[in-house]
């Protein structure tokens, strides 16, 4: 059961049922008729997370969808999800084609992150290991030394900070501070965040822990560390997830983007899953645990953008070559990890 917290923004207005069958069986169709895989974020309209399920696609974070398209035989990967996550894709797998439901779905930390600005905040440390969160154009992934993700940001840290490596890290102030909490590292951090994250409040959250004695609290890393410092469980999207299963509470708070409680209530059917409020002193409420260019995905983009072709991703081939280096370094790392 997902109970919704006061302050959930307002939900879209819910196309007819004939019209979304209607939507359902074309992408169907196409998908098979173009050799096409559909690769979702968690933060993606569940109605798009059960169709990449149902055909045969991908349904994770942002590092498992990097690897799941580069590894899939599919000649078109339709990539529901923000830019940054179609580039990554195209980078990956420079053969294939790439389609988005829309190229207008952005990020806040990927905006904040310049490549002209990031560039020379790069050169004012030249003595630093440049690391880059994942939510970032091609261009600063380029500029790069290694691209993390949530998940493995604190391993990879670790592993830099074993060897005596001075870190510089972007774009989330908020990740990138827990991280150097968890590892000790030399870190200095470009300042961005996340307007999703950011939002959740330590004031209200430990209101509804009031409310809920017994649930217990699950947090996303971009959140800011007052809220962090409340968890019960810290993590990525899928870490979250995990942590949903392994705890024993029979309720959860959960503090990041209301798309995941899709995939974590299939994992834990039995619990009661309930939105982390975003109101408190200073809140704006932008988001409200809702990343607004994520639900520009929707059925009828995406059944449009595989009809039409259109919304194809392209890199710089230049750009490409040089992330290609950053973001091989990620997944070489997380291979290595899963072999012992």
């Amino acid at each position: 059961m997902i109970e919704l917290a006061d302050t959930l923004f307002k939900q879209p207005e819910e196309i007819p049922a004939s019209v979304k069958a209607r939507h359902i069986e074309t992408i169907r169709a196409m998908l098979k008729r173009e050799n096409a895989v559909l690769i979702a974020h968690y933060y993606t309209d569940p109605d798009i997370q059960k169709l990449a399920e149902e055909t045969g696609g991908c349904v994770s974070d942002s590092l498992e969808m990097a690897r799941f398209g580069a590894n899939h035989s599919a000649d078109t990967l339709i990539v529901c999800g923000v830019k940054f996550m179609g580039e990554t894709a195209k980078i990956l797998s420079p053969d294939k084609k790439v389609l988005m439901p829309t190229l207008d779905a952005t990020c806040s930390l990927d905006i904040g992150c310049p490549i002209d600005e990031f560039s020379e905040f790069c050169d004012q440390h030249p003595d630093r290991t440049v690391v880059v969160y994942a939510n970032t154009s091609a261009a600063v992934k380029a500029r790069a030394d290694w691209v993390v993700t949530s998940s493995i940001a604190v391993d990879v840290i670790d592993h830099l900070d074993s060897l005596g490596e001075k870190v510089l890290w972007a774009p989330d102030r908020y990740l990138g501070s827990y991280v150097q909490k968890k590892t000790g590292a030399d870190m200095v951090f470009w300042n961005g965040s996340c307007i999703v994250h950011e939002e959740f409040k330590s004031q209200r959250l430990s209101e509804m822990k009031a409310v809920y004695p017994h649930a217990a609290v699950l947090v996303h890393p971009e959140s800011p560390e007052s809220v962090v410092a409340l968890a019960d469980a810290v993590g990525s999207t899928s870490q979250l997830i995990q942590a949903a299963k392994d705890l024993p509470n029979k309720q959860m708070i959960v503090a990041t983007d209301q798309g995941i409680f899709y995939k974590m209530q299939q994992a834990v059917p039995d619990k009661e899953l309930i939105i982390a409020p975003t109101a408190g002193t200073g809140a704006t409420c932008r988001s409200c645990a809702n990343c607004p260019w994520m639900a520009m995905n929707s059925l009828e983009n995406l059944a449009q953008v595989i009809e039409s072709g259109d919304n194809e991703i392209f890199v710089n081939p230049e750009i490409a070559r040089q992330a290609i280096r950053s973001l091989s370094r990620m997944l070489e790392f997380k291979a290595t990890q899963l072999v012992a």
